[in-house]
């Protein structure tokens, strides 16, 4: 089995930067700000250089909305 065939590295949607910050209900320079700062959920760069796409694995938006999920201002990262 290679890596290419191994199950589940095709299972996920993935969306476009436009697509992402509307479900996550951002604007797109806030989702590319947070991509630079590395505060944001993980992505996929498609190619090299100044063509490359970026993408959003939806299974990663959602990990990233659960790790971000606070019942108290309390549970807030410190720093």
């Amino acid at each position: 089995m290679t890596a290419l065939t191994a199950p589940g590295l095709f299972d996920d949607e993935l969306l476009t930067c436009a697509e992402a910050a509307k479900a996550l209900r951002l604007s797109i320079p806030t989702l590319e700000r947070m991509r630079t700062t590395g505060n944001g959920p993980s992505f996929i760069r498609l190619g090299r250089g100044k063509r490359s796409r970026i993408a959003y694995r939806r299974g990663d938006l959602e990990a990233w909305l659960s790790a971000n999920t606070f019942t108290s201002t309390q549970q807030y990262p410190k720093g």
